[in-house]
């Protein structure tokens, strides 16, 4: 066995036990979808307000039932209710981790210093961890008392309002919001100092606009009350208007999928091999290397350039990350991200150029031709496969898994220019980079040992566990095999491009809506 052979076995074990570690330390991290729901649960809130002009006709409400919901306040209550039971949970099971690392260090080997840097970074993140988390659970129990006290439930509420002032945790802006909350929704009532900017500081859209109307009220201060009660009106409608798009675009979208599909699949049982889907379905590519080429790109090229190599030299380079400015952030992910892309893209090159020319068919990008049709039909039928994959998905994890952070932070971005960034990383970037390698390099080459079917299943697995989180793995997994038969169907790179450009696009254009309804 060669030095080489030696090393990249190595380095493949390497490999394997960072991406297992990364995947391991998503499983206590919880998915990003809660806090999504959360998001659009507080735009219907905003959107009850909503009364149009035409208010009085007999049709309103059905159309306002349509769009909200029945009992949408109840609803919202018990979403809250279960989301602040999840953060209680996470943060019992963080705080009793942190508890045992601090009472019992790790023990060294014998003859063996105590290495203390990996425990301590350890506790730093597990303090992080439950800082965030105890903030969370702040948060969430503002809201969750405004939510009983409008529904009339004001016992309830103030019961949620004491017990958020009596935790040593609580930072002493939530505690006086807290104890002002509690003033203000008492009998008789108790207004206190400060409590219109504490109010406006430490609560947002529906809340906070509830709980200012409550104030306005007692202090009988009528110009400041029609004053919100008209942007209120004016948050609802643009509400509306933003849960129609959320609910009607991906709604459409999936039903021309469901009938794409079907009508795929009926022409495959009566066409057979001379359908639409059989094309090119069969048809492996002429692969002139082997797997080590395979394992060389993928292990030295991707994994260890994302987890390893591009890290270490992002920590020498001037760029600030852990900074609360949007456009900072945005741009330290694009900047990481096309270096990652830069340095797997060389080792790809450098590792097939020996091979050139390439036989036909690889890497081939073709404008002419129905390479258009595949991407925008493959997007439609991929979403109700991963909506359907999502929801048995979110049975399984129960909450936790973990997420990718990019999204979270495009959701809670309020700086357009970042979010510019997001999308040119997301929409741009991300589908030029992961199609070249996964469709474009991939895929092709595993078609010299297994069959294309194979082909794309063990593509698409790898394609899913390369972004880290458990819980992305099933849904990331069938959108790879939607991009895998696109692409070996259509034999055109572009089309699994644009598949996978409407989505990311798709997605960060949900973000942004729900984002901007929670400002």
């Amino acid at each position: 066995m060669t030095l080489k052979r030696l090393l990249l076995i190595g380095l493949t074990l390497l490999a394997m036990m960072l991406s297992g570690l990364s995947l391991f330390a998503s499983w206590q991290k919880p998915q990003f979808q809660s806090r999504l729901e959360l998001y659009q649960t507080n735009i219907v809130l905003q959107a009850q307000a909503w009364q149009p002009e035409d208010s009085n006709d007999g049709n309103f409400p059905a159309i306002r039932e349509a769009i909200l919901g029945d009992k949408p306040l109840e609803s919202a209550t018990k979403q809250y209710q279960e989301a602040r039971d999840s953060v209680q949970t996470n943060l019992d099971k963080a705080e009793n981790k942190l508890a045992k690392l601090r009472v019992t260090p790790p023990k060294p080997l014998p003859n063996e210093a105590l290495d203390t840097s990996t425990s301590s970074q350890e506790q730093q993140q597990l303090e992080k961890s439950v800082n965030q988390l105890q903030k969370l659970r702040h948060e969430l129990d503002l809201r969750l008392g405004i939510l009983q006290a409008k529904q009339g439930q004001t016992d309830s509420a103030l019961s949620t309002w004491s017990q958020l002032q009596q935790r040593s945790d609580i930072n002493p802006e939530f505690s006086e919001t807290a104890n002002i909350l509690s003033g203000i929704w008492s009998n008789p009532p108790r207004l206190l100092p400060n409590a219109q900017q504490l109010i406006q500081k430490n609560l947002d859209g529906w809340f906070r606009s509830i709980a200012l109307i409550q104030l306005y009220k007692l202090q009988q201060r009528q110009d400041a009350l029609s004053a919100i009660q008209v942007a209120q009106q004016a948050s609802a409608t643009d509400a509306v208007w933003k849960l129609a798009i959320i609910a009607t675009i991906p709604s459409l979208t999936a039903l021309i999928g469901v009938v794409l599909l079907v009508v795929l699949v009926i022409q495959r049982l009566l066409k057979g091999r001379e359908s639409i889907l059989a094309e090119n379905g069969e048809k492996p590519w002429s692969t002139p290397w082997g797997v080590e080429t395979i394992l060389q790109v993928f292990v030295l090229g991707f994994f260890l350039m994302g987890q390893l190599f591009i890290p270490e030299l992002l920590t020498l380079l001037p760029i600030p990350r852990s900074t609360g400015n949007a456009r900072v952030q945005a741009f330290s992910v694009l900047i990481s991200y096309l270096l990652v892309a830069l340095g797997a893209l060389s080792v790809l090159y450098f590792s097939i150029k020996r091979y050139f020319p390439l036989p036909e068919e690889w890497f081939r990008f073709r404008l002419k031709g129905n390479w258009f049709l595949w991407g925008l039909g493959g997007y439609c039928t991929a979403l109700p496969i991963v909506v359907i994959v999502s929801l048995i998905n979110q049975k399984l994890w129960q909450g936790q898994g973990g997420s990718n952070p990019l999204l979270q932070l495009a959701l809670e971005s309020r700086d357009n220019i970042a979010l510019g960034i997001f999308f040119f990383t997301a929409g741009i970037a991300a589908p030029l980079f992961e199609e070249l390698l996964f469709r474009g390099f991939l895929l092709p080459s595993l078609t010299r040992y297994i069959p294309v079917w194979g082909s794309i299943l063990l593509s698409s697995l790898l394609f899913a566990a390369a972004h880290l989180s458990l819980s992305e793995i099933l849904p990331l997994t069938a959108l790879g095999m939607v991009l895998g038969v696109v692409y070996t169907r259509s034999r055109n790179l572009f089309a699994p491009m644009l598949l996978h450009s409407l989505w990311n696009s798709g997605t960060l254009l949900s973000l942004f809506l729900l984002g901007s309804g929670n400002n």
